[in-house]
């Protein structure tokens, strides 16, 4: 961004003073470039379970999660609920529609206590990636992560039993927690209907193989967290399911 940024209006009321700097996608800019960014977002605070975005609307705004956690979705012709993702603070969604025109893939719903989101339009979002390399490339390795993600989920739903979809599920999670030696604690506590929304099974499916795992010593249930006692043995158990498959 050049000196025309600087003629931007000052920050609307509702900016967090911390404004973008969290958010991951934006780190190749200078702390000036980030605070003209949030100038020309609209910014808005969501109540948990309130919709951001509209799957198949033509809104075309890139979303940053600002401050607490959302998550993509879908719905069958049956009104079941496909999950794929929940998206952290720190994070981007929509950028798919306001890269390419099209309506949106998903719906987004805010988790937990809510979620502040800052919206910036398509066509200043496209600049901002036109204009500054480091970014565009943060963004193709996060668009690649994205369909790495997808295709192993295709071909987990076409290769595997329901119970070896709730392990591989369980794995992502423990890869994204934090580590305590072998173990690796997921936080918040996954809820047995979110995960049966992901990998397309029910709720007392997941239930049962929690509780078998639970059984085998490789889970813990803690106030706080789910602990997989040792992930290498469910690395284990979810790639000779895949090798076999």
């Amino acid at each position: 961004m050049g000196k025309a940024d600087m003629t931007i209006p000052e920050s609307p009321p509702g900016i967090p003073p911390a404004g973008l700097d969290r958010i991951a996608l934006l780190r190749p800019l200078s702390p000036d470039q980030r605070a003209a960014v949030a100038r020309q977002c609209r910014w808005r605070r969501f109540a948990p379970d309130e919709q951001l975005i509209d799957h198949w609307a033509d809104t075309r705004d890139a979303a940053f999660v600002v401050e607490g956690r959302v998550r993509v979705l879908s719905h069958s012709a049956g009104g079941r609920e496909i999950s794929f993702s929940d998206v952290e603070a720190g994070e981007l969604v929509g950028e798919m529609s306001a890269l390419d025109g099209r309506p949106r893939s998903a719906s987004v719903v805010a988790l937990g206590e809510g979620a502040l989101i800052a919206f910036l339009p398509a066509r200043p979002f496209q600049h901002l990636v036109a204009t500054h390399p480091d970014l565009a490339m943060a963004m193709m390795l996060r668009l690649c992560d994205k369909l790495r993600g997808a295709t192993d989920r295709i071909i987990e739903l076409s290769t595997l039993g329901a119970n070896n979809r709730v392990h591989a599920e369980l794995l992502r999670l423990a890869k994204r927690g934090s580590r305590q030696g072998a173990c690796a604690l997921i936080t918040p506590i996954p809820v047995h209907s979110d995960i049966a929304a992901r990998v397309s099974t029910t709720r007392e499916t997941v239930a049962r193989v929690l509780s078998d795992l639970t059984r085998d010593g490789l889970l813990e249930r803690r106030p706080d967290a789910l602990v997989v006692r040792d992930l290498s043995r469910l690395e284990m158990m979810v790639e000779d399911v895949r090798g076999g498959a």
